[in-house]
């Protein structure tokens, strides 16, 4: 096999994102031209990060919008939903406003693919993202991680799983809330 084919051969297999457990790399990146957000602000809620290749491309389009009309059940566990891309911030903007967009898409543009490589997420030969998901916790690791093969809507639903599993988690077995304990009777 020439070492072209071979590049290309290793181009298409999903590349090895961070697993559950690890630490979820902090960040700031441009939601517009002239705002960044920081992974780290949303610490104490859980927060969807969905890496995916470009705007404007017909896979992304249709995965923006899902997630877009799924919206309303991610806020039900308080998550908050990133889009992230190597386009630039003007794009993302534009491509927000014509999508009717109503979550930040933020710009992994320069040093370009920056955070997608920390994610392990970054195509390096195409120059773009995986179509990577990631749930983090409250505390900032990875509950759940994914990649999709890149011509491939993942849909919502392991995101949702996801959640439902970290909300699980978080409920006191006893029914009590958090810092309060119950007496022998259980009151």
């Amino acid at each position: 096999m020439s070492t072209n084919q071979n590049e290309v051969s290793k181009s298409q297999k999903p590349k090895s994102a961070l697993p559950p457990g690890s630490q979820a790399p902090d960040f700031t990146l441009p939601a517009t031209p002239d705002q960044k957000i920081s992974l780290s602000d949303f610490r104490g809620r859980p927060v969807i990060l969905a890496f995916y290749p470009a705007d404007w491309s017909p896979v992304c389009g249709d995965q923006m919008s899902l997630y877009n009309e799924v919206l309303p059940e991610f806020k039900r566990f308080n998550a908050e939903l990133l889009g992230i891309s190597v386009d630039g911030a003007w794009c993302h903007s534009a491509y927000r406003q014509n999508r009717n967009l109503h979550f930040s898409l933020l710009s992994d543009f320069e040093p370009k693919g920056e955070v997608a490589r920390d994610y392990g997420v970054y195509r390096k030969s195409e120059g773009v993202c995986e179509r990577a998901l990631f749930v983090i916790d409250g505390n900032g690791r990875i509950a759940w991680s994914y990649v999709s093969p890149i011509a491939v809507n993942p849909g919502a639903d392991g995101i949702l799983k996801a959640l439902e599993n970290l909300s699980a988690k978080e409920e006191p077995a006893d029914g009590n809330q958090p810092g309060r304990h119950a007496d022998a009777a259980g009151r």
